[in-house]
């Protein structure tokens, strides 16, 4: 994460994307790699190779790109910049489990050296199959691809979902670390990429006005909600095999969860970030099996209707088991065993088919003593909230009470609210070109280290074991635009306590009979 007043070029390198001919090269690694080159953050001597299966040329490559970019741009594309972009792109077809392509690329990168002034250095981004990943890597070490020699660098992209479990994760970073140091690994959660996550960590420790009320002595509760209105689509198959835990809580919200709620750390380098990071998942506080039966609540979307359209149920869509007993929602309460957070509890809920897109990480305060008031019409105190939103709409929102004008004391909620568009006049981006930018300047701040992710699948183990051991017998249990299953309020309720609520989506929870 550069925190330069002026952010320079990255240096010399070639880009290697094994999976170039699928749908995230083209909807967002282009695109961000096109929009770095225009803030003139992307290396004066740059390529980028594309490697797939699909039987293309270079030329070919170069063309399908050029269509794709202007369909998938996020800024206006500059025809003469674009032109000279593509003359850097480069492709090889071949088989990721076949040496011979990799002998082929070694030749290739070669060329590449010497016509692009590369200098050797490379950028490796796996966007494909997770069950290519080591395949990859390990013939990318046979033909001596990974070797650091003579100052040159060699990096690689690891796209989720990093394992399926803790057993696999473990295996997984066993094998890759045989073939690359951790320095060379690059674990990514494009969450990170996004501005406001990466405020986090500013607005926090750079702010005396927070810092100081960060903790239990102020804060009643932490509520971070992942909010999708989209069901499964066209990865019904993939969804099957993974389920609501896998596919956010592991991963993007327990980043968030280590963001919010980790100690200061000693610096903004790499690892004394990740450092923190470790020590607060490992402070998450394992659930028993009569916790999890408490303290998580899983659910399947039914029919029902989205933005005023008609959906089906999650067992109705393509490639989906009829009996799937895959959840599509999950919330949890999750406790952190320091000081900091002495009795905090952290309400975490995820979802497909709800009534909202929307990130975001809610702070609730603790409310104030009542007795001032008693004498007054005002039955209750309100709490402050701070909001952090991720999406759609980057921003801070602090919600606080006020005196109605009057002759009476009476009290509303008002609200101070922080946009990034309305304040920077922010660009629009896809989320990974800082990822890609770090990557580049070696800066692995933002990225998952191996322990990182053990630790994330060590706090799901207990849930993942407990669901599977006792099948849902109430799939579906939530109509597909609701905000869940009841059960999922009376996680909350049964604390005193409710989810926070959304202006232009208010709906109630709701079951299927």
């Amino acid at each position: 994460m550069t925190l330069t007043e002026k952010p320079q070029p990255a240096g010399s390198c070639a880009i290697v994307i094994f999976g170039a001919a699928g749908d995230l090269t083209k909807r967002l690694l282009m695109p961000a790699l096109y929009n770095l080159a225009q803030t003139k953050l992307l290396p004066k001597n740059f390529a980028i190779v594309g490697v797939a299966r699909a039987s293309m040329s270079s030329e070919d490559f170069r063309s399908k790109m050029s269509r794709d970019i202007y369909e998938f741009a996020t800024v206006p594309v500059d025809a003469q910049l674009w032109e000279q972009f593509e003359q850097r792109l480069y492709y090889l077809s071949g088989d990721f489990q076949d040496t011979n392509t990799y002998i082929q690329l070694q030749s290739l990168l070669a060329q590449v050296d010497i016509e692009c002034g590369t200098q050797s250095n490379y950028l490796y981004y796996l966007a494909t199959a997770p069950n290519f990943f080591l395949d990859i890597i390990k013939q990318l070490g046979t033909v001596g691809l990974t070797l650091e020699e003579e100052g040159h660098w060699r990096r690689i992209i690891i796209e989720k979902p990093f394992g399926h479990d803790l057993e696999s994760a473990r295996t997984l970073n066993k094998n890759v670390s045989d073939v690359l140091r951790e320095s060379q690994i690059y674990r990514i959660d494009h969450y990170l990429g996004k501005e406001t996550v990466q405020n986090i960590l500013v607005f926090r420790f750079g702010n005396g006005l927070f810092e100081p009320i960060w903790n239990h002595r102020y804060i009643d509760h932490v509520q971070i909600t992942v909010a999708e209105t989209v069901g499964v689509e066209s990865r019904g198959g993939f969804y099957e095999g993974t389920g609501a835990v896998r596919d956010m809580v592991q991963n993007h919200m327990f980043q968030l969860l280590a963001m919010i709620a980790m100690e200061p750390p000693v610096s903004f380098e790499a690892d004394a970030v990740r450092d923190e990071k470790s020590k607060l998942l490992k402070a998450i506080q394992p659930l028993t099996p009569e916790q999890v039966l408490t303290q998580t609540v899983r659910g399947q979307y039914g029919a029902g209707t989205v933005k005023g359209q008609q959906v089906p149920a999650y067992r109705s869509e393509p490639r989906v088991d009829p009996n799937s007993a895959t959840e599509t929602y999950a919330s949890l309460k999750l406790s952190i065993d320091n000081w900091r957070w002495a009795d905090v509890p952290f309400y975490l809920r995820t979802g497909k088919r709800l009534p909202k897109r929307v990130t975001e990480i809610a702070i609730q305060f603790k409310r104030v003593p009542s007795l001032l008031f008693r004498q007054t019409s005002i039955d209750s105190l309100t709490p402050n909230f701070l909001t952090i939103r991720i999406q759609p709409d980057e921003g801070i929102h602090l919600q606080f009470g006020a005196k109605i004008p009057g002759p009476t004391v009476q009290m509303g909620t008002v609200g101070m609210d922080f946009c990034y568009a309305n304040y920077f006049n922010k660009t629009p981006s896809t989320g990974y070109e800082t990822l890609l930018y770090d990557c580049m300047i070696g800066d692995a701040t933002l990225f998952q280290r191996a322990d990182n992710v053990e630790l994330g699948w060590s706090a799901v183990t207990p849930i993942l074991d407990v669901w599977n051991a006792l099948p849902p017998r109430n799939f579906p249990n939530y109509a597909a635009g609701t905000w869940g299953p009841k059960e999922a309020n009376e996680l909350l309720s049964r604390d005193g306590r409710q989810w926070r609520n959304y202006p232009s989506s208010d709906a109630v929870n709701s079951s299927i009979d």
